[in-house]
């Protein structure tokens, strides 16, 4: 019987512990814990002055944190760009969205989640910079800063996102109006004397002409009639603990090749039942940067 005194057992769960981080980093198996800021949803009667916030429109892409070495999603989870993509970006925080043009998140999407970048398509790619974080600076600091930055970094794939101050309610619906006409998503509203802090709060609103969330798939529910043998719904629970049914939305792909359990969805909803549940929810799409 071969006997092994306690230190070489140590030394060999040392060598061990090092071979895998090294593999893990090298895979980008790794993750990282990162605070970011999340939006809730613009309520007129909750929020402040129109005035008090910045407006920009609201990028339909995959978020995308840079920490000042890498690309990650809000999850914490790698971003696999080319070298050249990240290259001219700088050794500090920025926040933004991975995002090539109005209505095209599916495709963004699939370029962004491969581990082997594909060259050609990336060269599609934006990152529209939103934010640079900084705790002690309120958000109209940090957009004069974020602005000056992109500038000297002066890349093509590299974008300021614009803000603009609205002084009415109404001047701002008609904003809204324009660019949903014209194929955007949506508007997102900094309170500009706001510093950054992690999760949600109303320093920082969406405004869109439907409302959205995520929800976690809990279970399928069978089609009926042309429908048989095919999803019919989709069991769901939202971020507030709310189960329900989402049933509309879906293309015929993918009720027969349905959102598995345990993914992360996207959807629409008008408002919410006496129940508290949202009505005439609808499926949007799978959110891919939000692994569970």
């Amino acid at each position: 019987m071969i006997k092994l005194s306690i230190s070489s057992v140590l030394g060999f769960i040392v060598l061990w512990l090092a071979a895998f981080c090294a593999y893990a980093e090298s895979s980008g198996a790794a993750t990282q814990a990162i605070q970011v800021q999340l939006a809730q949803v613009y309520e007129p009667h909750r929020a402040g002055p129109v005035s008090d916030y910045l407006v920009s429109e609201k990028y339909d892409g995959v978020r995308a944190i840079w920490t000042g070495e890498r690309l990650l999603t809000r999850n914490g989870n790698p971003i696999h760009a080319p070298e050249w993509f990240v290259a001219p970006l700088p050794d500090v925080w920025l926040d933004g969205e991975l995002w090539t043009q109005r209505q095209d998140f599916e495709a963004v999407s699939r370029i962004v989640r491969t581990n082997t970048p594909n060259d050609r398509l990336w060269r599609k790619v934006r990152y529209k910079v939103f934010d640079m974080p900084d705790a002690q600076l309120p958000f109209e600091q940090r957009y004069k800063n974020y602005s000056e930055l992109v500038k000297q970094i002066n890349a093509e794939h590299i974008e300021a996102v614009e803000q603009r101050r609205f002084t009415s309610p109404q001047a701002l619906d008609e904003h809204l109006k324009v660019l949903v006409k014209n194929g955007a998503e949506g508007l997102m509203l900094h309170l500009a004397s706001a510093h950054h802090a992690a999760g949600r709060s109303n320093a920082l609103l969406k405004l869109k002409p439907f409302f959205d969330d995520e929800a976690v798939v809990i279970g399928h529910l069978p089609g009926k009639g042309k429908y048989t043998n095919m999803l019919g719904a989709l069991r769901v629970r939202n971020e507030q603990g709310l189960e329900f049914s989402v049933g509309t939305g879906f293309t015929d792909n993918e009720r027969a090749n349905p959102p598995p359990v345990g993914s992360v969805i996207t959807y629409k909803y008008h408002g919410y039942t006496n129940s508290g549940l949202p009505r005439f929810a609808s499926f949007l799409r799978v959110r891919d940067d939000m692994e569970q």
